[in-house]
């Protein structure tokens, strides 16, 4: 009598994890949304005060009598404005339960950085070769480059006013050096004022 062999079990398959897929799936839409937003914690009080902060300097700037004194006023006022500006956008983003290391944020930072640090950078060189005059328009131009380019991933008004720092950058270049600290005044000063009350009117604090 032939002897039967046992029949084979086919090997059995383990069933996807839905809670894995399911993770993964909601990584993917959390990361999609990220791309897609835009930084809103731009500070706009913040930038009522740093406006104010840059008037209060071109008054004090003003009354300097050497470009070595002139230049060093201006410098601590930009290094104050990037801890008023680093602190509002700070609170801003924790009252938005957001965080501003967000990829909208480093979106953000990474586009305004460079041209920030081309203009420090720019300043030691034309201040060591005695060219002072030209730094206004230089400060504003490229500050105006870093807002719209940074703003390229925030709310529609920040482009907006990168371009006017831009346009203000650009008529100082061609204006009389001895209005260069009008220009600060009107363009950090008044225009940190206008476009910071509105973003905080439109945007939130």
């Amino acid at each position: 009598m032939a002897s039967t062999s046992p029949l084979r079990r086919s090997p059995e398959h383990k069933p996807v994890a839905l809670d894995a897929r399911a993770m993964d799936n909601l990584r993917y839409i959390r990361e999609t949304m990220e791309g897609a937003a835009s930084f809103t914690a731009v500070p706009g009080w913040g930038g009522v005060i740093i406006g104010a902060e840059a008037l209060a300097a071109s008054v004090i700037a003003s009354q300097q009598l050497t470009a070595e004194r002139w230049l060093l006023t201006w410098v601590v006022a930009a290094a104050v404005a990037v801890l008023i500006g680093s602190a509002a956008m700070l609170r801003k983003a924790r009252q938005a339960d957001t965080s501003i290391l967000s990829r909208p944020g480093r979106r953000f930072a990474l586009s305004l950085l460079p041209p920030l640090v081309a203009g420090a950078l720019l300043t030691v060189v034309l201040y060591r070769m005695g060219d002072t005059a030209i730094l206004p328009g230089l400060w504003l131009i490229l500050y105006g480059a870093g807002v719209v380019s940074g703003g390229a991933f925030s709310v529609r008004i920040v482009p907006a006013m990168g371009l006017v720092f831009m346009a203000m950058g650009a008529l100082a270049l061609f204006s009389p050096a001895s209005w260069g600290n009008v220009y600060m005044a009107v363009g950090f000063g008044g225009m940190h004022l206008i476009f910071g009350s509105v973003i905080a009117w439109r945007h939130g604090g």
